[in-house]
């Protein structure tokens, strides 16, 4: 096991019934800015148990962040927050809601162009404005981690930051308010608490026996879950588990002292930036591929993986590789979820573009071995078509 340090100062209230502990956790004397994405938070009534719950505090809105956070849009909330002097923010919504706050946060006291804070991965954040959550959509993990990701329309660039600075002060999770949501945004939330795990897990070995079984367990447990998380929307014990799930799959736990990869979000984003596919479903795209190409760096892993994971215990290393990997495919497309870029009328010139942007960004050296070059990103966007 590597060298680690842990830390997470996030306070999570979890169960029915808790956006009113709001009421305690936001300072009384707090401006507060609340940062929401569509009309569904109102027409379900989250918004207006969260005013309820922050009383007579001085209170605004600001609405409109998208599935995938806009900088341009994101800059509009921090020019509220400058020119009203707000001092709080309370993002109500998903992943993408969490990460627009955590960038507002982190701009709004930024002395330059706010840009350069994605651009330098969060690096040169000094200061950020404090902030919690109320989480409706589970997925991202964002609700218990210090990581972002936004996107700059006018170059088609999303790129992620982190600091110990935007880690939420709290985030409130009530299974109850996934009910409403739509099955294509439930089967999106499974595969990227799903990728999320594999990021971190099918590596390579370092003896890390706990965060390995922490990870089969979560990974268990989405496969367990799944069919019935999608079917049936008022299951609250279901959505309980996911929400919770999906947390612990990116809050640092199953990630500490071990190595991770990451590749297929890096490779996954540009996809997203250039064709507006949902995120979660450009993880699917990549990480069946990148599995198959990278099968000799992380065969170790994914053996342990199909056996653990799938029960494959027969067969040469080579076929339960590929059953693992088949499996894998099976359960997103199981989902809904299409694992071809052909699904998406896309084909070699969408390689071209996405190797062109990878270039431009940088992500020329990526995965736990830093061996994924773009020589390499292309064999797995082309086991992709």
């Amino acid at each position: 096991m590597k060298n680690f340090e842990f830390h997470n100062p996030t306070k999570i209230v979890f169960g029915s019934d808790t956006i009113a502990k709001l009421s305690a956790l936001v300072p009384e004397s707090a401006r507060v800015l609340i940062l929401y994405g569509g009309a569904s938070a109102e027409k379900t009534g989250t918004l207006a148990e969260v005013r309820a719950a922050l009383g007579q505090r001085s209170v605004q809105e600001f609405g409109g962040i998208e599935p995938n956070p806009s900088y341009e849009t994101l800059m509009r909330a921090v020019e509220q927050v400058r020119s009203e002097k707000l001092d709080f923010l309370l993002a109500v919504g998903g992943g993408s809601v969490i990460d627009g706050t955590k960038f507002v946060a982190a701009a709004a006291l930024y002395d330059g162009v706010a840009w350069e804070i994605a651009e330098r991965g969060g690096a040169n954040i000094a200061q950020a404005l404090p902030f919690g959550s109320v989480l409706t959509l589970p997925a991202t993990g964002s609700e218990m981690n210090s990581g972002g990701v936004v996107t700059k329309k006018a170059t088609q660039a999303k790129l992620s930051f982190r600091s110990p600075l935007v880690y939420p002060q709290f985030s409130i999770l009530d299974p109850s308010k996934t009910f409403t949501l739509p099955a294509r945004q439930v089967a999106n939330g499974l595969v990227d608490a799903f990728v999320h795990t594999t990021e971190q897990y099918l590596t390579y070995p370092v003896q890390a026996r706990v965060q390995d079984r922490f990870a089969e367990g979560l990974l268990q447990t989405l496969v367990e879950i799944a069919p019935q998380a999608v079917a049936s929307p008022d299951d609250y014990e279901t959505r309980a588990n996911l929400m919770w799930t999906a947390t612990l799959a990116l809050n640092g736990l199953i990630g500490a002292g071990v190595p991770q990869d990451w590749a297929t979000h890096m490779i996954g984003h540009e996809l997203t930036a250039l064709y507006d596919i949902d995120h979660a479903r450009t993880l699917a795209l990549v990480l069946p591929a990148l599995l198959d190409v990278q099968r000799e760096q992380k065969r170790g892993k994914l053996l342990q993986y199909g056996e653990r994971v799938w029960n494959i215990r027969s067969g040469s290393d080579e076929e339960r590789i590929d059953a693992a990997i088949a499996h894998t495919r099976a359960f997103f497309e199981g989902l809904g979820i299409p694992t071809r870029l052909s699904a998406y009328q896309l084909g070699q010139d969408a390689v071209e573009a996405v190797l062109k942007q990878l270039e431009a960004h940088g992500m020329t050296a990526l995965g736990e071995h830093r061996d994924i070059d773009l020589a390499r990103s292309r064999r797995i966007l082309e086991a992709a078509l």
